[in-house]
């Protein structure tokens, strides 16, 4: 193995170990299990609380006028594109997206407009000083600025070496995959889409290799995660909820390359080259545990600047929020309008109803619609569910599921749809619909431990 100053080993660990206590390790405060980052997310909210409906809606109106302008300027290369292109150069769906979400948050913000819209019941929920996105803007200062302690200093490249005979055998993936979920965990699921999409373009993945980890291994992050067991309310079971969301992942992603239509894509490569069985041999004189730190350590070693730290922490912060607000404001309001004044989601879940009865669901009608609601976006279950459920099991299971089910259009499904990653619009809600059904019933019985 190559040899390292102490300056990279502790570059190496240092931020490694800081960010695993700041993102990984729950702290009892008032009797609740946090982590850190939530802890420090909560404090910041209470205290910028009288302002914060009006800064989300400003940085919306900034995401909408900055799509528009950038829809009606030339594309620039992929690989050449500045970090404003990227933030706001998106396609015209999502830009229509994006002024929507803002629109409806002037109407609130300005009470303005049909009431709705901007009801206690709808926009005006979500858009409250206390409401969901008043909370992900501050889960979100948080992690993102803090994101780059588990990204750019070796943590990802040592586990993913480490995982090449876990992946291979278990979910018929290469161990570089490890990679994908854990940069999904632990940041977000566009991360692991969009790192698999640039190595099956680069012909690292097969075509099955790359949508079932695009379908399978891009997980809800923990953040996100965090702010789902929020808005229902079951902050103090983080721990039993995430070793939940993670057992039954395992379970589907054992299951999910097995069976249609992931089992049925083509074991090539993008330029038509047949699957290499030898590609993950380990160069002579290594083992994976060796192989993986000589990778953390040269990552670590390329990553001294503090300048590029901050600099990819308020990027990170910067896409987050622009990203990622304005959908919630723009498919939740109509998603709480649809379920507040009509009744498509009682006969969209009218099927999973007597599966919820005969899994011991407590208010299986009402638990039902949130059953697919989630393929628009995933904090619309959580939304629902915190209006409608009173039982704390019911809402568990809610939550673990949501989470679970993965392919939400709102941003993992758009993304792949988007990619070249060699998946369709049926595969996405065929992969959904079986998702969601295996893991209820592993999910439902967690719960009836718990409660």
């Amino acid at each position: 193995m190559k040899k390292f100053s102490l300056s990279t080993w502790l570059l190496f660990l240092i931020p490694s170990i800081i960010g695993i206590l700041l993102f990984m390790i729950p702290f009892k405060i008032e009797g609740e299990w946090k982590i850190p980052v939530a802890i420090l997310a909560n404090m910041v909210a209470g205290v910028v609380e009288p302002i914060m409906p009006w800064t989300v809606t400003v940085v919306m109106i900034m995401a909408a006028i900055g799509s528009l302008v950038y829809q009606f300027k030339k594309d620039s290369n992929p690989e050449d594109q500045a970090f404003f292109d990227k933030l706001f150069q998106v396609n015209w769906f999502w830009t229509i997206v994006r002024v929507i979400g803002a629109i409806f948050a002037v109407m609130v913000v300005a009470n303005i407009g049909p009431e709705a819209i901007r009801s206690e019941d709808t926009g005006g929920m979500l858009l409250s000083p206390t409401g969901l996105l008043s909370f992900l803007f501050t889960i979100f200062l948080f992690a993102g600025l803090l994101l780059p302690l588990l990204l750019n200093f070796g943590l990802l490249e040592f586990f993913g070496t480490m995982m090449v005979k876990v992946m291979r055998p278990l979910f018929k993936l290469p161990g570089r995959s490890s990679i994908d979920a854990l940069a999904s965990w632990i940041g977000d699921g566009t991360i692991g889409v969009l790192l698999t999409s640039k190595q099956y373009e680069d012909g690292f993945y097969t075509k099955k290799e790359a949508a079932i980890i695009g379908t399978t291994f891009s997980v809800v992050s923990i953040t996100f995660s965090i702010v789902v067991l929020e808005e229902l309310g079951l902050g103090s079971y983080f721990l039993p909820f995430y070793a939940t969301v993670l057992g039954a992942g395992v379970v589907l992603a054992f299951i999910m390359p097995r069976i249609y239509p992931l089992s049925r894509k083509p074991e090539e490569y993008v330029d038509g080259r047949p699957y290499d069985e030898h590609a993950e041999t380990l160069p002579e004189g290594y083992n994976v545990v060796s192989h993986g730190l000589e990778n953390a350590l040269t990552t670590a070693d390329k990553n001294r600047s503090f300048t590029k730290f901050m600099s990819d922490g308020l990027k990170n912060v910067l896409d987050m929020w622009m990203g990622v607000a304005p959908v919630v404001m723009a498919f939740g309001t109509i998603a709480l309008m649809l379920a507040t004044y009509t009744d498509i989601f009682v006969w969209l879940g009218k099927p999973f109803e007597p599966l919820l009865m005969v899994l011991g669901v407590p208010e299986a009608a009402e638990a039902a619609q949130t059953m697919v609601v989630g393929f628009a976006d995933m904090f619309l279950p959580a939304i629902l569910g915190g209006q409608m459920i009173e039982s704390e099991m019911t809402r568990f299971v809610i939550a673990a599921t949501s989470v679970t089910q993965l392919i939400y259009m709102s941003e993992v499904g758009g993304l792949l749809l988007g990619s070249k990653i060699p998946v369709n619009f049926l595969d996405l809600i065929v992969i959904f619909l079986l998702r969601t059904v295996i893991a209820l019933p592993i999910i439902a019985g967690v719960a009836h431990l718990l409660f």
